[in-house]
C-alpha cells in the first residue's frame, strides 16, 4: 500500500520513566513495531521521542498505549489553544531536578548517621559507653534505612516493579535488586534471626550497604539533572527570545495585544530597545538591529525600509513600523527552535551499536550477578553474606547510565553550540558526515562574493566630468530593476549626488536604457547596445577589455550620441573568504570553485582567493553532474550554495550546506544552514563537526571501559558495593560534564 504524504507526520513527544540505554532501546523498539510507525528516535539526555507515523494507519492513542504498556509514558500534547508556535523557555529537567534534590536531601539525613554508626558500632569502646544494646542499636538502623529506602529508593522500586509487570528490566532493576537484596536480608537478621539460623545479627547487616547505595545514585541523578539542564541553554535561549507583547495599528488605532494574536498584514509598530514581535518588513522608519541570536553576527546590521526583519531580534536606535509577513509557526524563529529540537532529537550513526548493546545489556548484567553469586557459593565456598555483596556490586557498577548519555549529550551541546553560530544543523547524521568530507564545492555569487554588483571604477572620458557622469548615468538608470542599474544608483546616493528628472525613458532588456536628461540623449548598456544607437566608441575598447579581463562588468555611457564614459561594475568578494578557504586548506580540505558565471571572471576570483580547480560557465544541472563526478572519483563532497539556483547540487551532495540569511535561506531543504552570509562559518562546521564527533567518541570510549573493568573487577570480590554506587554516580556525571566542555569550545 502507498502511504500519502500528507498522512505522515512527524512530532516531538516527552517519554517519561526512562533512565538509561536500556529504557530508549525497550521503547524504540516498541514503537517501532507498532503498524505505520515510520521512525522513532528516543533521546535520554532530552527525555523525548522524535516520531514519524503515518496517521491514516496509527493515532497517537494507540502508541502510547504501547508505551504505557511496557512501563513508561508517551506525554501526548495539550489541545492547540493559541497561535504561538515558539516553546515556552522553561526547562523540564528542572522539576526533576528539584524532586531528586528533595529525595537526596532526606535520604542524605538518614543514610549518613546508619553509614558512621554501621562503621563504630562493632567497637568495644562504643559499646563501652553506648546506653543502647546491640540489638537496639541494629533496630534503630533498620528504621532509618527503611526511610531511606521509602523516601529515596521508592522511584527505583516503583519502575522496576512497573517493567517486571510488563516483562522488561533497566537500571532501576539493577539498583532495586542489589539494595532490596541487602536490605531484605539485613532486615530478616536483625527481626527474624531464627530464620537465617544465627543468633548474632551484628555480622549479618548490610543497612548501610542500602542506605548509602541509594544515596550515591540519587547524587549522581542530582548532579546529573543539573548538568542537563545546562545542556539545553541554546534551546532555551532561543525560545525566550520571543516578544510577549505586540504593538500593532489596526483601523488607524495603536494598541498592544499578545504577540501569538498577530496576523498576516498587521501593521507592528516596534520602539527602541524593544524585540521584534514577528517576521516582517520595514514601511517605514531606519534603525539597526542585533541579530546576534539569530544569525551569530556580533554587530547590529543597518535596516531601513523595505528591509526584512526577523521576530526575536532586538530593535536599535530607532523606530519603525513593518508588515507581518510570517507568524506562529511560519516565522524564521520558530523554524529554528524546531529544527534544533529535531536536530537535538536526532540519532547519530555510531549510536546504533551502542542501541544493540544497550537491548541486551541489563539482562545480561543480571545474568552475570546471578553468576557470580553462585561460583562464590560453590566453587569459592564462601559464606552466603559475601556471595551476596558481590553480586550486588555487579548490579551496581553496570547500571548503562553513562552509556545512554554518551551520544545525546554531546548532540544536544554540539547542536546548541551550532544554533549559538547561526549554524543550523538538520540532523546529527549531516554533522558526522561532515567530519569525512575531502571536498568542499563553493558556489560563487553570494557565497564567495557579496552575490550583489557594485561600482568598483568610474572612467571618464572625452571631458565629461565623473560627478556629472554619474548624476546623468544614475538619473537614467534609477528608472530600471537591473541589479546593475541599482549599483550605479547606490554609487550615486553614496557620493550625495541628487538625481535629474527623466523624460522618454526607454529600457531594452538585457541591454540597456536610453532616455533625455537635463535636455541631454543619455545612453546606458553595453558594447552591442551602445553600437545599435550608433555611438562612436572610440577608445572604449581597450577600457573595456582591461575590465573584463579583470573579472570586472562593464558599462557604458553615451551622452548626445558621443560616448562618455564607463562605469566597472563587480562582484565585491566577501572580507572573510580569502580567509575561510585558507583555513579549509589547511584542513586538508581540496576546495573548488563552481559558478554559472563567465570563465575570466571566476578564473581571476579562484587566482585571488587560491583556488587552484575552477568550474565556470557551468548550469543548475551541470553542478549536480560535477558533484557526481567528485563522487565517482572517492571524494566526500560537501555542497555551499545559496540554496535555491544550487538546489540540484545540493541534493546531489554528501552533506549539503545552504548560506544565506533569516527567510532567504532554504532551511527545509539543506542539511546544514548558515543563517549568516560569513564564509568563515563553514569552517566553523568543520570544526563544529570535528569536536562534537571527538566528544561522542570520548564519552563513549570511557562508558563502556568503566562497565568492562567495573563488572570483573566486582564479580572477583575487588570491588564494595558502596564503592560501587559512588563510581557508577560519576560515570554518569563525568559523561556529560564532558559534553559541556563544547559550550566552550572554540569553532
Amino acid at each position: 500500500m502507498t502511504t500519502s504524504p500528507h498522512a505522515l507526520q512527524t512530532q516531538t513527544l516527552a517519554v517519561e520513566g526512562m533512565t538509561c540505554a536500556s529504557c530508549v532501546a525497550r521503547v524504540e523498539k516498541t514503537l517501532k513495531s507498532m503498524p505505520g510507525v515510520r521512525s522513532a528516535n528516543v533521546n535520554l539526555a532530552t527525555e523525548k521521542v522524535v516520531l514519524s507515523y503515518d496517521t491514516s494507519q496509527t493515532d497517537l492513542n494507540r502508541l502510547a498505549k504501547a508505551v504505557d504498556g511496557i512501563g513508561y509514558k508517551l506525554v501526548l500534547p495539550a489541545p492547540a489553544g493559541g497561535r504561538t508556535a515558539v516553546p515556552e523557555a522553561n526547562d523540564p529537567h528542572r522539576e526533576a531536578y528539584k524532586l531528586v534534590l528533595r529525595e537526596l536531601v532526606i535520604s542524605a539525613a538518614f543514610a549518613v548517621p546508619v553509614m558512621l554508626v554501621s562503621m563504630v558500632a562493632m567497637t568495644d569502646w562504643f559499646m563501652a559507653w553506648s546506653p543502647l544494646t546491640m540489638d537496639e542499636i541494629n533496630k534503630l538502623l533498620f528504621l532509618a534505612t527503611s526511610v531511606v529506602m521509602v523516601a529515596g529508593g521508592k522511584r527505583f522500586f516503583v519502575s522496576a516493579a512497573t517493567l517486571a509487570r510488563h516483562g522488561g528490566v533497566d537500571m532501576n532493576t539493577l539498583v532495586a535488586v542489589g539494595t532490596g537484596t541487602a536490605y531484605a536480608y539485613s532486615t530478616v537478621a536483625v527481626l527474624f534471626p531464627q530464620w537465617l539460623g544465627i543468633t548474632d545479627a551484628s555480622s549479618h547487616i548490610y543497612f548501610d550497604t542500602a542506605a548509602v547505595i541509594i544515596t550515591l545514585i540519587l547524587l549522581g541523578r542530582t548532579l546529573e539533572a543539573r548538568a542537563k539542564s545546562k545542556t539545553t541553554d541554546a534551546i532555551r535561549a532561543l525560545a525566550g527570545m520571543q516578544a510577549k507583547i505586540a504593538r500593532v495599528r489596526r483601523n488607524g488605532v495603536e494598541q498592544e495585544i499578545p504577540a501569538a494574536e498577530v496576523v498576516h498584514g498587521d501593521t507592528v509598530i516596534i520602539k527602541p530597545g524593544e524585540r521584534i514581535p514577528v517576521d516582517g518588513v520595514i514601511l517605514s522608519g531606519w534603525t539597526t538591529v542585533d541579530e546576534s541570536m539569530v544569525t551569530g553576527e556580533s554587530m547590529p546590521v543597518e535596516r531601513r525600509e523595505g528591509h526584512k526583519v526577523i521576530g526575536g531580534t532586538v530593535n536599535g536606535n530607532g523606530v519603525i513600523e513593518i508588515r507581518a509577513t510570517a507568524v506562529g509557526a511560519e516565522t524564521v524563529l520558530a523554524q529554528i527552535v524546531r529544527l534544533v529540537e529535531e536536530a537535538q532529537g536526532s540519532k547519530a550513526p555510531i549510536q546504533t551499536f551502542v542501541d544493540k548493546v544497550a537491548s541486551v545489556f541489563v539482562p545480561i548484567v543480571i545474568a552475570i550477578a546471578a553468576a557470580t553469586f553462585v561460583l562464590w557459593l560453590t566453587v569459592g565456598s564462601a559464606p552466603l553474606t559475601t556471595a551476596m555483596i558481590n553480586a550486588i556490586a555487579v548490579l551496581i557498577i553496570a547500571c548503562p547510565c553513562a552509556l545512554g548519555l554518551a551520544t545525546p549529550t554531546a548532540i544536544i551541546v554540539g547542536t546548541g553550540l551550532g544554533a549559538r553560530r547561526g549554524i543550523l544543523i538538520r540532523n546529527i547524521e549531516a554533522l558526522e558526515r561532515m567530519k569525512t568530507v575531502t571536498t568542499v564545492l563553493l558556489d560563487k555569487t553570494g557565497t564567495m562574493t557579496e552575490g550583489r554588483p557594485v561600482v568598483g571604477e568610474i572612467v571618464a572620458l572625452n571631458g565629461m566630468d565623473e560627478s556629472r557622469l554619474l548624476r546623468l548615468a544614475a538619473s537614467l538608470e534609477n528608472r530600471s530593476e537591473h541589479p546593475l542599474a541599482k549599483a550605479i544608483v547606490k554609487k550615486a546616493e553614496e557620493r550625495g549626488i541628487a538625481l535629474a528628472h527623466v523624460d522618454q525613458a526607454e529600457a531594452s532588456p538585457g541591454l540597456g536604457i536610453s532616455g533625455m536628461v537635463e535636455g541631454l540623449r543619455v545612453a546606458v548598456g553595453n558594447v552591442a547596445y551602445l553600437k545599435d544607437r550608433g555611438v562612436d566608441l572610440g577608445a572604449a575598447p581597450a577600457v573595456v577589455d582591461g575590465m573584463t579581463q579583470r573579472g570586472q562588468t562593464p558599462v557604458l555611457v553615451a551622452v548626445n550620441d558621443r560616448l562618455a564614459g564607463v562605469f566597472a561594475l563587480e562582484d565585491q568578494i566577501k572580507p572573510t573568504s580569502a580567509e575561510a578557504i585558507r583555513a579549509l586548506k589547511e584542513m586538508g580540505l581540496k576546495v573548488v570553485m563552481v559558478t554559472g558565471d563567465r570563465s575570466d571572471v571566476a578564473r581571476n576570483l579562484g587566482k585571488e582567493l587560491g583556488i587552484d580547480e575552477v568550474h565556470a560557465e557551468v548550469l543548475p544541472a551541470g553542478k549536480s553532474a560535477l558533484v557526481q563526478a567528485l563522487k565517482r572519483n572517492g571524494e566526500r563532497v560537501a555542497m555551499v550554495g545559496d540554496g535555491v539556483n544550487d538546489a540540484p547540487a545540493l541534493a546531489s551532495a554528501d552533506v549539503a550546506v545552504a548560506m544565506g540569511s533569516g527567510t532567504d535561506v532554504a532551511m527545509e531543504t539543506a542539511d546544514i544552514t548558515l543563517m549568516n552570509s560569513d564564509m568563515r562559518s563553514i569552517v566553523q562546521v568543520v570544526r563544529l563537526s570535528q569536536k562534537t564527533l571527538a566528544t561522542i567518541r570520548q564519552n563513549l570510549f570511557w562508558a563502556f571501559l568503566y562497565n568492562v573493568i567495573g563488572i570483573p573487577v566486582a564479580a572477583f570480590g575487588l570491588l564494595n558495593p558502596i564503592l560501587a554506587a559512588g563510581a557508577m554516580a560519576l560515570s554518569s556525571v563525568s559523561v556529560v560534564s564532558n559534553s559541556l566542555r563544547l559550550r566552550s569550545a572554540k569553532i
